[in-house]
């Protein structure tokens, strides 16, 4: 603390006799600096370096914690069987990934600050590693919230199924008109429904495929089922009397239905967001999510050597 000259001399020059109020006052002001100075030290004490490198190790910890919250979230995003639960994930998995960054941006000052040149360039390394996750990470779950291949496969066990029973109900009560023809009618009518059933079978490898080209030929096999199914009711037309004609028009809506189903199936399933999504989680993001842990395990293993001597 700088004392004032004035009141210096003002002591020296008044040794040896009472004090006058002047130096009554001055004493009090130069009593009352003191304190001031003293008290404004313990209200703003120096940060040493010991309380840096504790921040430094708290917020590596918090931010590795951070980072596999979020990977794990994604996953959970990736393998929920709802659109309301991968989207509930989806959005914890934010929530995470952004604490990580502000980890980052606390945590890059504060070891700038401490001139540690290593633990710098480990945390650049994970910052770039990270900021090529959060891209990838992002489009894993935009396709993990779409659930196509999900939405797909619900309408292939229910709708899909549905018009599917109702074709074949449609068309088992129908007769001839004479004997003669019973057992043809019986066959188209057992070759229609079969047609129709093996559409239904092709659904389930469609929607798991992640080959456009076994896509592509499954797309022509249900093409093909579906021509004959189509078929074989034009057959049956010919060789019913007008009373089964109102049946046979119920079995065209119910395959027209049917047919409409499995376009939305194959649009859906040609998206494939769950099988895409999947794919780069278990691929390109788990190696880059090694490559991110790695930085960071580094990082904390270099600031746990650091020693707590010196102040700042």
């Amino acid at each position: 603390m700088v004392f004032s000259p004035i009141v210096i001399r003002q002591n020296q020059a008044g040794r040896g006799r009472a004090p006058s109020v002047g130096r009554r006052k001055a004493s009090r002001l130069w009593i009352a600096l003191v304190l001031a100075g003293a008290a404004g030290g313990c209200l703003n004490p120096p940060v040493t370096v010991f309380q840096q490198l504790s921040e430094a190790r708290r917020l590596t910890a918090d931010l590795l914690v951070q980072f596999i919250k979020a990977g794990d979230a994604a996953n959970r995003a990736v393998m929920a069987d709802t659109d309301d639960t991968s989207a509930a994930f989806a959005r914890e998995a934010t929530q995470a990934t952004l604490a990580a960054q502000r980890d980052v941006d606390a945590l890059k000052p504060l070891l700038v600050d401490l001139d540690y040149s290593n633990e710098t360039r480990l945390l650049e390394e994970f910052t770039q590693r990270f900021a090529e996750y959060r891209g990838l990470d992002r489009n894993i779950i935009d396709l993990a919230v779409e659930n196509t291949n999900l939405k797909a496969q619900r309408l292939s066990f229910g709708p899909a199924r549905d018009a599917a029973n109702e074709f074949r109900n449609a068309l088992e009560p129908i007769s001839p008109t004479d004997a003669a023809n019973m057992w043809r009618v019986k066959a188209l009518v057992a070759s229609a429904v079969a047609n129709v059933r093996e559409i239904e079978v092709l659904q389930a490898p469609h929607i798991a495929a992640a080959d456009e080209a076994a896509m592509t030929r499954l797309e022509q096999r249900m093409a093909g089922e579906e021509s004959e199914a189509r078929r074989a009711v034009e057959d049956l037309t010919r060789l019913v009397g007008l009373a089964a004609r109102p049946q046979l028009a119920i079995a065209v809506a119910a395959l027209d239905k049917f047919a409409g189903i499995n376009t939305q199936i194959v649009s859906l399933s040609r998206r494939n967001s769950n099988v895409r999504s999947l794919a780069l989680s278990l691929g390109q993001k788990r190696n880059l999510t090694a490559a991110c842990e790695d930085s960071l395990r580094a990082l904390e293993d270099a600031l746990s050597k650091r020693g707590f001597t010196g102040t700042r």
